[in-house]
């Protein structure tokens, strides 16, 4: 077989060779510090410093998701464990599923989804960036309570990361808007692209990091079972915060909806993997237990761009009912 007949027979192989982590695109560095920082600066850059003051103040909305990314979906899927624990699903896949509880909200993909339908983004970022601050201390707690370990985490390293590839990003973005104000204005930059073509490649290093791991053996049922569990823990936590988010007197508007439901179901891969190897250091199934979180990030974007459209259809509906209901309020 000459070399295009092989190139085409191992496709997949010399596909995942730039995402690993010792490829061409250096993911260590390139997705965990140069994506991170360009999202932010690029949402620092495209927001209206007023909406990012106003969702500063909207305390509701950001108790509301943090106790429900940080509390209750940890309890919950404790709840659900006690039950598959009685199935022939690897133990240690199931522990991974509680590992993925124990995360924050993500850095990334929240903002991301949130931006495409129109949602407030603004709160999505303070929650976003508050959450991953919090869960440097929470977290670990978190991993500790549920599954133990004697490991000590390093919380100043995390933190400064946090803070060059979060905080200084947004601000810088925000300075420059202050100069640029008229010229983004004026030509409009496709901002939603930018972070889009960002997140493909955080979703194709994930890939690559997972599918080139050779310590990872996986019964196949088991990781079947798991994936659908994710998806139906996704599915069901989003129409949960929906249904919370939209009752009557909740006081939520349809932007803040999205919002709630992107950054109280995602979780944070960036900052969940080199917490899981910090915490577990050593431990003989870590690749295992790390496997629901590297399925759970792609599938969290994925089961997300897939509603984005739908989510958008429904805040176009409620913002016409808005409208119309203002215009005879008004006339009356």
């Amino acid at each position: 077989m000459g070399p295009p007949g092989r190139l085409r027979k191992e496709w997949f192989i010399i596909g995942i060779v730039p995402g690993h982590p010792v490829g061409p695109l250096r993911p260590e560095i390139t997705v965990a510090y140069v994506a991170v920082s360009l999202i932010f600066f690029n949402s620092g850059l495209s927001l209206k410093t007023e909406e990012l003051t106003s969702a500063l103040l909207h305390v509701r909305l950001h108790l509301f998701v943090q106790s429900f990314t940080l509390v209750f979906f940890p309890l919950a899927v404790w709840m659900l464990l006690r039950v598959l624990e009685l199935t022939a699903i690897d133990q240690w896949l199931l522990r991974g599923l509680q590992t993925v509880s124990c995360m924050p909200p993500p850095v990334s993909s929240a903002v991301i989804l949130t931006k495409a339908v129109g949602g407030n983004e603004a709160a999505a970022i303070f929650n976003s960036a508050f959450g991953s601050f919090l869960g440097i201390v929470v977290t670990p707690v978190l991993l500790l309570l549920f599954l133990g370990s004697s490991s000590s985490v390093p919380f100043s390293s995390i933190f400064s990361q946090l803070f060059m590839t979060v905080v200084v990003p947004l601000v810088l973005g925000q300075v420059c808007r202050g100069f640029l104000r008229e010229l983004l204005e004026r030509r409009k930059p496709p901002f939603g692209a930018v972070s889009s073509c960002v997140l493909l490649m955080i979703i194709y290093t994930t890939f690559c990091d997972t599918f080139s791991n050779p310590n990872i053996e996986l019964d196949p049922t088991s990781l079947l079972l798991v994936i659908l569990i994710i998806f139906s823990i996704q599915i069901s936590f989003m129409l949960l915060t929906f249904a919370f988010s939209t009752r009557s007197g909740s006081g939520f508007s349809p932007a803040d909806t999205v919002a709630i439901m992107f950054c109280s179901t995602h979780k944070s891969l960036t900052l969940g993997i080199p917490m899981l190897k910090i915490v577990f250091e050593g431990y003989e199934h870590l690749s295992l237990i790390s496997v629901p979180l590297l399925i759970y990030h792609p599938a969290q974007i994925l089961l997300g761009s897939i509603l984005v459209p739908s989510i958008r259809g429904w805040m176009t509906s409620r913002h016409k009912v808005h409208n119309i209901y203002s215009i005879y309020t008004t006339s009356r």
